[in-house]
């Protein structure tokens, strides 16, 4: 039976293990808190309670990693914070202890704000020269040469009990009005992940956004009156930047559909 290492079972990865199990595959899934190690054994997940940061690299990676085919990265980078994390640090560590181990394959999942909001059409390539924590973060990975790499670079989540539109209804004076919304469904994130883990890897890296693309002011008053939600107000005072992020490559490279194109 073949192992997946999932670092990281919140949100994202705890549906992508249960999904990998449905599959037949063998979940070796991290955790931070001592608590959730009941829920993640209940749910047939071995589960290892890690803890990573800047400093340190604390629990038993040997074990984690002992026979994963494939290490899936999918912990939030954290770099909004008051005060952001060294996600380099952090990830460099990680890479240490992926050396040691007989895992070959990473599938990082990282964000589309590694670009930034200059009125364009974002594609996989225009990251170069940039030196963003995220992209200093996915280069450690993918110039490894102990093991291949493929980053999907979400947008926008959204799901079940998770859409931004509850914490913009009722506001007021937001800005970019007229930027592009660049967000993908739970259901198409889980779908690309274990698409990833059925190729082959080779140092690839794929943008993941639903293909449309409406206004912030249109698509966030439209979903507040679907859910009976205050409407947001968009000021319209200055110029609106913002991205168009291409999914273009993922759906021609990769043939993947998206399951929820519309949102």
């Amino acid at each position: 039976m073949r192992t997946i290492a999932l670092l990281g079972c919140g949100w994202l990865g705890f549906p992508l293990a249960q999904q990998l199990l449905q599959a037949g595959f063998r979940v070796n899934g991290s955790t931070t808190t001592s608590g959730k190690i009941f829920s993640l054994t209940q749910a047939g997940i071995t589960p290892f309670l890690l803890e990573l940061n800047a400093q340190s690299a604390i629990g038993d990676w040997s074990g984690f990693l002992a026979e994963a085919e494939v290490l899936v990265v999918a912990i939030p980078p954290q770099l909004r914070r008051a005060e952001p994390e060294d996600l380099v640090a952090k990830m460099h560590l990680l890479r240490q202890n992926l050396k040691r181990s007989n895992c070959k394959k990473v599938l990082f999942i990282s964000s589309t704000s590694v670009y930034p909001d200059q009125n364009q059409l974002a594609i996989e390539k225009d990251t170069k020269g940039f030196d963003s924590q995220l992209v200093l973060a996915e280069n450690l990975f993918l110039s490894a040469d102990f093991c291949q790499a493929t980053v999907i670079r979400f947008g926008g989540l959204i799901g079940p009990e998770r859409h931004p539109v509850r914490f913009l209804a009722g506001r007021t004076q937001l800005e970019n009005p007229e930027a592009p919304v660049n967000l993908i469904h739970q259901e198409d994130c889980l779908a690309i992940l274990q698409k990833c883990i059925q190729l082959s890897f080779e140092n690839e890296v794929y943008n993941a956004v639903a293909p449309h693309h409406p206004t912030r002011v249109n698509y966030y008053q439209e979903k507040a009156r679907a859910l009976q939600l205050p409407l947001p107000e968009f000021d319209f005072g200055k110029a609106s930047v913002g991205k168009t992020v291409s999914s273009e490559k993922l759906q021609t490279v990769m043939g993947y559909t998206f399951l929820k194109p519309s949102l």
